[in-house]
C-alpha cells in the first residue's frame, strides 16, 4: 500500500517542492529506503530503472546538504554521461527549495579545466562518471575531505563495464565517516563483495519486477518466411505512429536499421555509444517530443536513459543474456501505462529465448509473424518536427515567450504546437509538420 511523503517528511518547504513535481505518493523503493537514509544507515538496494531510485536518494542528498557551505557534500558515481546528466537533473528539482545548491556534472567528453573552475567557485553535490572523477582526484582538482554522502547508482553496470578499481580508488579519497549507499538491478556475488569493502552494516532492500506484468503483452515472432529487415517494416506499419524503441546488439547493426528505416519513410534515429554527446542529448529531446517516433538503440538506452512513454519495444536482435530481455521490456509498462513487447526469433536465436523461457515465470509461445504485420504504409513520418532557437537561459529566454512568439507572430494555434525545451544556450520546439514551414 503506497503512503504519501508527508508521512516520512516534515520539512514543509521539501513537501512543497514535491507536490510542484506532482509526487504525491511513494514508489515501494521510496517508503523503504528513505526512512533509511534519513537515519543515516548505508544502503544496498536492488532496484530497476523506473523504480523512483532516483527521487529516494536524491531526497536524501537535498535533505543533507548544508547550502551556506560551498564544499562537495554529496557525491553520486553513475555508469555513463547520460545517467548522470539525469540524476543531476533530478537532484537539481528537488533541491529548488533550497537556494543556491550547486550540483556539477562530471563526465568524459567534456574539457576537464570549466569543470575545475566551477569546483573552484563551489559545489555542493557532484554527480559524474568514475573515469572523469578519477581523473580530478589524479590532477588534485577535486577535494573529497567534507563529503559525507556516497551514492553508487547501477553499481552492477558500472563493474560489468571494469570500473571496480577506479570505484575503490574514488572511495578511499572520501572520508571514512561518511554515508555509503550502492544501488543495483541485480546483485550478483560481485556487487556483494564490493558492499562489504566500502559500506558498514548495509540494511538490505530488494524490490522484484517494479513494473506490473499485466501491463506488458509479451510476444515472441518466429522468423521463417521473410527476411529480418521485411518483418521488422511490417511489425512498424501495423504499429504506426507508436513511440517505439527498437533494440539491436551492436551499432554497426543499429545504424543500418536506422538508415533502412530513413530509407523507407520511418522518423527514425539511432542511439549508441558511437555518437557524440551533442547528438545523443538531441536524438533524446527528439524523441521525447514526438519528431522521432521510432529510436533503434544497443543497450545502452535499456538501462538509465530516461525515456518516458514508450508504447513499444521491437527486439530486432534477440537479447543475448535473461536479464537484457528484462531491463529491455522494461522501459514500456511504465508508471501503469500499457505496453508492448515483441522479440524476432530467428533459428539461430532458439538457444537463447529456449533459456528466456525457463526463467520468465510463464511459458513463451513461438507465434507466427502474419499476426503482427502490416503491408507498408505510405504515411509514416512523426506528428512533429523540432526547430531550434540560438538563445536559451542565459539569454533569459523562457518557455513562454517563444510560445508567445508562435502564437501572436507567426499566427499559430497552441495545439499545433508540442514539447518545448529550454537550455542554457538553445531552445527547441516541437511544431506540428503542416505548420513547420
Amino acid at each position: 500500500m503506497t503512503q504519501a511523503f508527508s508521512k516520512l517528511i516534515v520539512d514543509k518547504a521539501l513537501l512543497q517542492t514535491l507536490d510542484n513535481l506532482n509526487y504525491t505518493e511513494m514508489t515501494p523503493i521510496q517508503q523503504n529506503a528513505i526512512p533509511l537514509i534519513f537515519n543515516g544507515d548505508d544502503l544496498i538496494a536492488k532496484a530497476e530503472t523506473g523504480s523512483g531510485k532516483t527521487a529516494a536518494f536524491g531526497i536524501g542528498i537535498v535533505d543533507l546538504i548544508d547550502s551556506a557551505k560551498f564544499d562537495i557534500q554529496a557525491m553520486v558515481i553513475c555508469p555513463t554521461r547520460e545517467l548522470a546528466e539525469q540524476v543531476a537533473a533530478e537532484i537539481r528539482r528537488l533541491a529548488a527549495y533550497k537556494p543556491n545548491t550547486k550540483v556539477l556534472t562530471l563526465y568524459g567528453g567534456t574539457p576537464l579545466t570549466p569543470q575545475r573552475i566551477s569546483m573552484e567557485k563551489g559545489v555542493h553535490i557532484v554527480v559524474g562518471t568514475p573515469g572523469r572523477i578519477q581523473d580530478h582526484i589524479g590532477k588534485g582538482t577535486i577535494i573529497l575531505e567534507h563529503v559525507k554522502m556516497v551514492v553508487l547508482d547501477e553499481a552492477d553496470r558500472m563493474l560489468d563495464m571494469g570500473f571496480k578499481d577506479d570505484i575503490e580508488k574514488i572511495i578511499s579519497n572520501v572520508p571514512k565517516k561518511r554515508q555509503t549507499l550502492l544501488f543495483s538491478a541485480t546483485f550478483p556475488d560481485t556487487i556483494k563483495t564490493l558492499s562489504q569493502n566500502i559500506q558498514i552494516n548495509a540494511r538490505h532492500i530488494s524490490m522484484e519486477n517494479t513494473h506490473d506484468e499485466n501491463t506488458i503483452e509479451e510476444h515472441f515472432i518466429a522468423l521463417k518466411n521473410s527476411s529480418k529487415e521485411e518483418l521488422l517494416m511490417g511489425l512498424l506499419s501495423a504499429n504506426r505512429g507508436k513511440s517505439t524503441l527498437i533494440f539491436c546488439n551492436t551499432k554497426i547493426t543499429c545504424d543500418e536499421v536506422s538508415d533502412d528505416l530513413s530509407y523507407n519513410g520511418f522518423s527514425a534515429r539511432e542511439l549508441h555509444g558511437g555518437l557524440d554527446q551533442k547528438d545523443r542529448n538531441q536524438v533524446l529531446l527528439m524523441f521525447a517530443n514526438k519528431s522521432i517516433t521510432v529510436l533503434v538503440a544497443t543497450d545502452l538506452a535499456a538501462r538509465g536513459l530516461d525515456i518516458d512513454n514508450v508504447e513499444l519495444i521491437i527486439n530486432y536482435d534477440f537479447p543475448m543474456q535473461n536479464e537484457l530481455y528484462t531491463h529491455r521490456i522494461g522501459r514500456t509498462g511504465r508508471a501503469g501505462k500499457s505496453g508492448m513487447a515483441l522479440s524476432i526469433v530467428s533459428a539461430r536465436d532458439m538457444h537463447n529465448f529456449n533459456e528466456l523461457n525457463e526463467t520468465l515465470g510463464h511459458e513463451a509461445v513461438l507465434e507466427p509473424s502474419e499476426r503482427f504485420t502490416a503491408g507498408k504504409s505510405k504515411n509514416n513520418r512523426a506528428p512533429y518536427r523540432t526547430l531550434m532557437i540560438f538563445a536559451g537561459k542565459k539569454k533569459k529566454l523562457r518557455k513562454g515567450d517563444i510560445m508567445g512568439t508562435l502564437c501572436g507572430e507567426c499566427n499559430l494555434e497552441s495545439d499545433q504546437i508540442g514539447k518545448i525545451d529550454v537550455s542554457d544556450q538553445f531552445s527547441y520546439v516541437a511544431i506540428e509538420n503542416n505548420a513547420v514551414d
